[in-house]
């Protein structure tokens, strides 16, 4: 079996589990394959939560649930140094983070301090304790959630760390039909679950496939005027009125390098899994909103103006030219 045919029964597999979010789990395997992390939004019952849990089922590797609360400390996330009386010395105890896949679970209820402690993780894939580094397993990826309509008791998330997450994904409420699924499954896996015959699901995909799947995905083609494409959609939100004098003032921040690289790790990923063997200028507008969402920060004023930073997007895709 090959890697795209391995991920092709990954996705199956999660959208068998997880039903009306398929723009989730599309996002999911995209942040796998991406070597990035995720700020997923939206409300309580969006099944948040069972998409990385799903995906921790089929993937090979462990996973850990992290609820992030007010009185959560760094270390108890990263793990920390413990005296072993009988040898007369300190021992590292390693924290949650040790493991391949981390849902972050309402990331906006823990401090800063826990916060900037997931920095280095992120960003390095190791944290370090007492002066001492450690690495952490491959592949590793965070999924966090925030719920948008609950503001009491929650940290606003600091910029520097909103932009090490590859993607901010926002979901909404499933249709008719995908609810009616979703309740006749849920009867199904409550029925399983008393008379204890809930399935043990075999692992589809290896971390060997994984990262083979990475190498396929960095070498897919990118034509030289795709490549300009992204550049000049990136400089466009640090320069808007270069492109329209109505985005005059708009902008504060626009998008980082960093926004540049996961719009091009992101594009071809989105390319690879519609079985392309290129990327074209569609697969950079498919993802750019969910890359550049948290990464495009809007003035004061834009904001008393009711702008979004999605309707901003929008008119940056209508005013680059597209090759």
């Amino acid at each position: 079996m090959t890697q795209k045919q391995s991920f092709e029964k990954l996705k199956t597999f999660i959208e068998g589990k997880i039903i009306g979010q398929q723009k989730l789990v599309n996002r999911l395997l995209l942040a796998l394959l991406a070597d990035g992390h995720m700020l997923v939004e939206g409300a309580p019952g969006l099944a948040k939560t069972r998409a990385i849990q799903v995906l921790s089922e089929a993937v090979e590797g462990d996973f850990h649930r992290i609820q992030f609360t007010p009185d959560l400390l760094p270390a108890d996330i990263t793990g920390t140094e413990i005296f072993q009386p009988q040898e007369g010395s300190f021992q590292f105890q390693k924290g949650p983070l040790f493991h391949n896949l981390i849902l972050a679970d309402e990331i906006n209820r823990a401090p800063a301090k826990v916060q900037s402690a997931l920095l280095e993780a992120m960003a390095e894939h190791q944290i370090t304790v007492s002066g001492t580094t450690h690495k952490l397993p491959e592949p590793f990826m965070v999924m966090a959630t925030q719920n948008p309509i609950e503001q009491e008791g929650t940290y606003h998330l600091p910029e520097a760390q909103l932009d090490r997450f590859l993607m901010h994904v926002v979901v909404g409420y499933p249709d008719l039909e995908a609810e009616q699924a979703i309740l006749r499954l849920n009867r199904s896996e409550t029925l399983k679950s008393i008379q204890h015959e809930e399935d043990i699901p075999e692992k589809i995909i290896s971390v060997h496939d994984i990262l083979e799947a990475r190498k396929d995905v960095m070498k897919l083609y990118m034509a030289d005027n795709v490549e300009q494409y992204l550049l000049q959609l990136v400089m466009a939100s640090r320069q808007p009125e270069a492109y329209s004098n109505d985005l005059k003032g708009v902008i504060a921040f626009g998008g980082s390098p960093r926004a540049t690289l996961a719009l091009d790790r992101c594009a071809r990923a989105h390319a690879w899994l519609e079985g392309k063997d290129y990327v074209g200028p569609d697969d950079i507008q498919a993802i750019a909103h969910d890359v550049l969402r948290h990464r495009i920060l809007l003035s004061f004023e834009a904001e008393a103006e009711g702008y979004t930073t999605d309707k901003i997007i929008d008119t940056l895709l209508s005013l680059v030219a597209v090759p």
